[in-house]
């Protein structure tokens, strides 16, 4: 069954200028399904159309009958003094009427019965029930978990939260809603690696519909089916995951450019052939008819489009000589706000050359260790760089002194170069024609950062410091930059929640976390190996020691015994229920590790308990029937 189906669409913003031209896809039932295209190429149109949101100019939209459709791109406005919780709350709306509407035949089935009522009640239940209406504070409990929103930041106004904290948020909203078809624009940004991997397994066990705008090539490759590419406002078709579909696009221009090679080969020598024969055939009808059927093969030949690549960036990080085997020693590094510390007699040493990731949930101070380290802030403990030690760093968030600067300007009063070096290294980082006269201002927050590593390339440094690097570049300028930093033979610390990127370039793992650094000697996919391993032993490792059993108290005759029968059963039905509990607290916690782990182990302690008071009981009342 098609879920959507989109025929000959085109939106233009302006006249003559197609963003979407033709577009014709479809996107059968369950399927997950990447739009991929370069920036500007029309995706993030494509699924307000899809949603309503915006109209378009011919072409045929089609939404599978009775499929509730949910995107996640742009956080809808609450009124003012909504809390989170309230946002998060919000998703039930349904359900919150339906059973407004019970309690309404409630009161007034106290009153008086009617068999009317009692049908309606009836019905009501049935929908708030299959609706989920029994299981809505599990739900919410699991994806607030799952996606990292705390009790403290539901209780906070929803107004006041960051940018990249409304759109966890609103994308746990959007999951709450039970939507059947989820349109998602770049899920995983503001999502650390838990949250994230957590946001995978959801996806992959989700049994609708999902088609996922993303530059995240690790959840591309897990989460998705296939691909739709929007090239010149048109569908390429890609039947795999981001690695096939490089893999195919790449096959696919080879073929391409092999083709035209081969058409471009033959039209030369038919021409060349053509050119003789009109000069022989001027008095020759035979050889003159001859060359018009030469000219009319040409004309028949298929003209392949000689294939191109998109423009890239081409430039490297300068580079300076490094003497010694000490980069950078710490001993003793803390920092505090107030009564919270976020990290705590930190001891590290790098040696020139290495390359470390620098790993922790959100909010555990990863850019606030950085800025320790550079003495952006102050901080507890001895921070010493080798002597020959130059480095540069790109943070997080961009920021220019001068804003209100153009592009050319920036480059000239900042780097102090000439003119003409100016153009040039703008046009290295596509900065070209008349974009060099925009505003630093009114960049957007991945042109910022493609500025700010614009500025840093040329200087001679032996340690690279970066804070998430490809925030809000696409796959293009990921892949560049990733480019450049093979080739940088320094030493490399940087920050990030890009898997693939962590995955390519760390060779030691730093991982922060409870106000400690824990130091991995090797990548990514061995500190996962390792994290998973520790993850499943230790509910057993923090299992209490079974006791050793205790016989019944020798009992003083039929009353005694009687009693502690009594006893027993009343402590076997207090155990059972703390059980009940506890199973319930496990589900909520599904996704929670480590608070799953210690419901996990008290869940096995009180099993041991409940089945010493089973064999206590069963003895007691044998004796007793004796």
């Amino acid at each position: 069954m098609t879920d959507i189906s989109v025929q000959g669409l085109v939106k233009s913003f302006e006249i003559g200028d197609n963003i979407l031209d033709g577009l014709s896809f479809e996107v059968l039932e369950g399927e997950r399904v990447g739009i991929m295209g370069k920036n500007g190429a029309g995706k993030t149109t494509l699924f307000k159309i899809l949603t309503g949101q915006m109209d378009y100019d011919q072409g045929e939209i089609m939404v599978a009958p009775g499929k509730k459709l949910g995107l996640i791109s742009q956080i809808p406005h609450y009124p003012a003094g909504y809390t989170t919780e309230m946002v998060l709350r919000s998703a039930y709306s349904e359900l919150f009427a339906i059973r407004k509407k019970m309690e309404a035949l409630e009161r007034q089935m106290a009153e008086q019965t009617s068999e009317e009522a009692l049908r309606a009640y009836d019905a009501l239940s049935v929908r708030f029930q299959t609706g989920g209406g029994y299981e809505m504070d599990v739900e919410v409990e699991k994806i607030c978990n799952g996606l990292g929103i705390p009790a403290a930041m539901r209780e906070q106004e929803f107004d006041r939260l960051s940018g990249g904290e409304k759109t966890r948020v609103n994308l746990a909203r959007l999951l709450l809603e039970k939507t059947d078809i989820l349109l998602l624009d770049e899920p995983t940004n503001h999502l650390d690696l838990r949250s994230v991997e957590w946001l995978e397994e959801y996806i992959l066990k989700f049994k609708g519909t999902v088609l996922t705008i993303s530059h995240d090539r690790y959840f591309l490759d897990r989460v998705v089916q296939r691909i739709v590419e929007i090239v010149d406002g048109r569908a390429e078709f890609y039947s795999g995951n981001y690695t096939f579909y490089m893999a195919e696009k790449q096959a696919r221009f080879d073929l391409q450019l092999k083709q035209y090679e081969q058409e471009q080969a033959k039209l030369k020598q038919l021409g060349f052939t053509l050119e003789r024969m009109k000069g022989w055939g001027i008095n020759n009808r035979t050889l003159y008819r001859r060359a018009m059927s030469i000219q009319h093969r040409m004309d028949r030949i298929r003209k392949t489009d000689r294939p191109t690549k998109e423009k890239t960036m081409r430039a490297s990080f300068g580079e300076r000589e490094f003497h010694g085997d000490e980069v950078l020693s710490v001993k003793g590094l803390g920092k505090s706000f107030g009564d919270r510390t976020l990290f705590s007699d930190v001891e590290l040493l790098v040696q020139g050359g290495e390359r470390i990731a620098l790993l922790g949930d959100n909010g555990t101070g990863k850019s606030t260790f950085l800025k320790v380290l550079l003495g952006e802030e102050p901080g507890e403990g001895k921070i010493r760089f080798g002597p020959s030690v130059k480095w540069a760093y790109l943070p997080q968030i961009i920021h220019f002194d001068h804003p209100e600067r153009t592009l050319y300007d920036t480059m000239l009063y900042e780097k102090n170069c000439s003119p003409q070096v100016a153009r040039d290294r703008l046009g290295q980082f596509l900065f070209q024609g008349e974009d060099v006269f925009k505003t630093v201002g009114s960049l957007s927050g991945g042109e910022q950062s493609r500025l700010r590593l614009c500025m840093l390339m040329d200087e001679k440094i032996n340690l690279l410091i970066l804070d998430e690097p490809t925030n809000h570049l696409d796959i293009a300028s990921r892949e560049w930059v990733e480019a450049a930093i093979e080739e940088y033979e320094g030493a490399l610390l940087f920050v990030s929640h890009d898997r693939y990127f962590v995955n390519q370039f760390a060779e030691r793992i730093w991982e922060l976390e409870n106000g400690h650094i824990r130091d991995y000697p090797f990548g990514y996919e061995k500190f996962r190996a390792v994290k998973e391993r520790e993850a499943a032993a230790k509910p057993a490792e923090t299992a209490p020691k079974k006791e050793k059993k205790e016989k019944p108290p020798k009992t003083g005759g039929t009353k005694n015994t009687e009693k502690l029968v009594r006893r027993l059963e009343r402590e076997i039905d207090a155990k059972e229920k703390e059980l009940s509990e506890l199973e319930s607290a496990i589900e909520a916690a599904a996704t929670d590790y480590q608070r799953l782990s210690e419901l996990m182990a008290q869940k096995e302690a009180a099993d041991e308990v409940l089945m010493d008071l089973m064999e206590q009981w069963e003895e007691a009342s044998l004796e007793l029937e004796s």
